[in-house]
């Protein structure tokens, strides 16, 4: 229960960041598309004596990161008889993945620092470069996490997970590298997003009877859900788990479109968005060119 609840947790916790940035991300560039920029991220437009509420989305990420930090902490030192290795392979492996949540909580304090006091000057293009390394280090650490795993489930729940990482990370070294990529940007929401739901799926492949696929099941030797308690004894079975899990990777996927696109549409109805383009010049010129045959025509007509 203990697993489903932090699933759930991390879910909410990602699928809100990645909503939140897609739509400011969105209205930034429906604004002004002209002097659009990538930013590290957006802090509310308050009110100048609430200054302090300003920085409210860091205040969060922090506190989430707090709690994420705990939990694998805590988690590394539960007895895990059912990883590869057994324990110390399970704490290693927890481990690896504290110190990455670590360090995007030092990331986070940095920018925090950075944007509320003149001590610390973070360029946008830096934190996007550092972004990029740790989502790549999550990825590299999630890889390592399903070669250990006996559960093929968790392992391709790992897998998945590290891909959208590797998705993420890519992104963000293009957003250093040109941080006017709206889509690049608006991707980075919509993967931040897919995250969220994925780590959804997750919790409820791996620790809900009605979600587990057919021919797989919960250890029944088992207390608490760990990783690796949901086993598939067939191989049959097995592959057909793995195949619903791609399918469902794909729904996920698709949610994320459909919410990347409606974002957009609400958007784009409620800010003033000038369309300019060459077209619309052609009126003028040809009322200049009427303007100008008529005036010929007088002064012919004068001549004459």
């Amino acid at each position: 229960m203990a697993g489903l609840i932090y699933e759930i947790f991390t879910s909410s916790s990602l699928l809100s960041l990645g909503l939140y940035h897609t739509i400011c991300t969105t209205r930034n560039y429906l604004k002004s598309p002209q002097s659009y920029g990538a930013k590290p991220y957006h802090p509310l437009p308050l009110h100048h004596s609430h200054h302090r509420l300003k920085h409210l989305q860091l205040y969060l990420i922090i506190v989430c990161l707090l709690i994420s930090l705990v939990h694998q902490i805590l988690t590394a030192s539960d007895p895990d008889p059912l990883v590869k290795g057994r324990t110390p392979v399970h704490l290693f492996a927890s481990l690896q993945s504290a110190l990455v949540l670590f360090l995007f909580l030092f990331l986070s304090l940095s920018l925090l620092l950075s944007e509320s006091t003149s001590l610390l000057p973070f360029p946008s293009d830096l934190f996007f470069a550092l972004v990029a390394s740790l989502f790549y280090l999550h990825y590299s650490v999630s890889s390592s996490a399903a070669s250990v795993q006996t559960s093929d489930l968790q392992a391709k729940c790992d897998t998945l997970s590290g891909r959208i990482s590797a998705l993420a990370s890519f992104l963000c070294v293009a957003l250093a590298c040109n941080s006017r990529l709206f889509v690049a940007d608006v991707a980075l929401g919509g993967a931040l997003c897919l995250q969220g739901l994925w780590e959804l799926q997750t919790g409820l492949s791996l620790y809900v009877e009605a979600f587990i696929p057919e021919g797989c099941h919960k250890l029944l030797d088992v207390v608490k859900g760990v990783e690796g308690s949901t086993k598939c004894d067939l191989e049959e079975s097995k592959l057909r788990a793995m195949a619903i899990l791609d399918l469902l990777f794909l729904v996920h996927v698709f949610f994320v479109f459909v919410i990347v696109m409606v974002t957009h549409a609400a958007i784009a109805k409620t800010v003033p968005i000038r369309r300019l383009g060459s077209y619309e010049a052609l009126p003028n010129a040809a009322a200049s060119d009427a303007n100008n045959h008529i005036q010929m025509k007088a002064l012919a007509g004068t001549q004459a």
